[in-house]
């Protein structure tokens, strides 16, 4: 077993060993996944701050954007504590967008009017990636909220990535 393979095996991501193909990704790449990521959680909250149908946003953002339906995906929102993992896209859905009766509130329906990202590392394969770091997320009155991530990406049959990792938290506040 390579150092790389042993790598991805401590960090317990699954990925495919499938049919390999012409393009590999690249930071660059994550970085562009990640910007489409955090613009469209921007359009969600700004659809919903119009009147718009927000939940068909934030559904066309989870369909574009994770992998839901061609591997497990594991995410483990932020604020997520009574159904602390959403295995399939209908959890994915009500964390962005909220339900009632549930602890979702609709984290992406919060007003964010910009995610900004601060990579501590990206880990590139050909067929999928690691990143790791903090995003802030802009609110309405202009204050950023410090999130720490753990994404993982694999790239589809179309060489797009999707999201199969997506975990994020507060930051540790010693007492």
């Amino acid at each position: 077993m390579t150092m790389k393979n042993r790598f991805l095996v401590t960090l317990g991501v699954v990925f495919s060993a499938g049919v390999a193909t012409a393009d590999t990704i690249s930071e660059q790449s994550v970085i562009d996944a990640q910007t489409a990521w955090g613009e469209g959680i921007v359009a969600i909250s700004e659809t919903h701050a119009t009147g718009g149908d927000y939940a068909a946003r934030a559904a066309t953002h989870i369909n574009d954007l994770y992998a839901y339906g061609m591997t497990d995906v594991m995410f483990k929102p932020t604020l997520a504590a009574d159904d602390q993992f959403r295995e399939d896209f209908a959890e994915a859905l009500s964390y962005f967008v909220g339900t009632e009766g549930t602890e979702d509130t609709g984290f992406a329906i919060k007003g964010w009017t910009n995610v900004r990202w601060e990579n501590n590392g990206i880990f590139t394969t050909d067929d999928a990636a690691i990143a790791m770091g903090n995003y802030y997320f802009t609110g309405p009155d202009g204050s950023e909220t410090k999130v720490e991530y753990s994404f993982g990406y694999v790239m589809d049959d179309e060489g797009q990535l999707r999201i199969n990792l997506h975990h994020s938290s507060l930051p540790y506040a010693p007492s």
